[in-house]
């Protein structure tokens, strides 16, 4: 196991990739902070991943408060006595269109919640990770370095895309601390939301869900897409230090769609 004794923190935890991070965080031997705005989802996210909660501890968490992004580093520390990662999960990703007609403050808001909510939370982790070192790991998207052609996200793609230059700044800045600082780009992935999008599509079009998800896949090398829990391990992987090595890097988990 991995990640035996450390406690890593983990924001936007709800039913999908968010509770695949924290439940993966646990079953590596770790202790998982849960984060994120709706207090049920924790709870019940909690209740799955540690039923009798030794391993977890949750706080309802709004990251463009930076108050509330101090107290969820502020309870990892109170709960476990260490902070060793962070896991950034938590995005606003329900805005589509492009920019020619885009309403610029919504907009803000992505950002300030994509960009600078993580920063906060990056920031508020930083007194505990500079005790022995850690890792940052930000969820990032595929979008941000190759557009796709079936869904318009350009906030989204471009706040996620202002996310990894922030990334190499800090892997500068925090490596002297031993804290490393990586960014996971998923393509389609499936859980909740692409399963959702694959459902409305097929109504919407009247066809299969079968058809949707073959359009999805057919420029993939391999023959279906990642799953919510593929990225999760992916996140996993660089908490860990059997990544202590790496930092300042961006990974595809992306089924081979986009190959860089």
């Amino acid at each position: 196991m991995s990640l035996v004794g450390k406690t890593v923190v983990v924001s936007g935890v709800g039913p999908g990739l968010g509770h695949r991070v924290a439940a993966a965080v646990v079953r590596e031997g770790g202790n998982a902070v849960l984060g994120a705005r709706t207090a049920a989802h924790l709870a019940g996210s909690a209740a799955r991943i540690d039923p009798g909660g030794r391993h977890t501890a949750h706080l309802a968490t709004d990251i463009t408060d930076e108050a509330q992004c101090g107290a969820l580093a502020a309870l990892a520390l109170e709960r476990f006595g260490r902070l060793d990662a962070v896991v950034h999960v938590a995005a606003l990703d329900s805005h589509f269109g492009g920019v020619e007609d885009a309403d610029l403050a919504v907009w803000r808001s992505v950002l300030d919640v994509n960009l600078l909510g993580t920063l906060r939370m990056t920031r508020a982790c930083l007194p505990g990770l500079k005790e022995r070192g850690g890792s940052v790991v930000i969820i990032g998207t595929q979008s941000s370095v190759a557009a796709p052609s079936r869904v318009r996200q350009a906030a989204y793609a471009a706040s996620k895309g202002a996310l990894t230059s922030a990334m190499y700044s800090m892997a500068r800045e925090f490596g002297p601390r031993r804290i490393r600082v990586n960014t996971v780009l998923p393509g389609w992935m499936w859980g909740p939301p692409v399963q959702a999008y694959v459902r409305s599509t097929a109504r919407a079009e009247g066809t299969s869900e079968a058809e949707v998800l073959s359009g999805l896949t057919e420029r993939m090398a391999l023959p279906e897409p990642a799953t919510d829990g593929d990225v999760a391990e992916a996140a996993v992987f660089l908490a860990s230090d059997r990544a202590r090595a790496i930092t300042g890097q961006s990974l595809l988990v992306n089924a081979g769609e986009v190959m860089r």
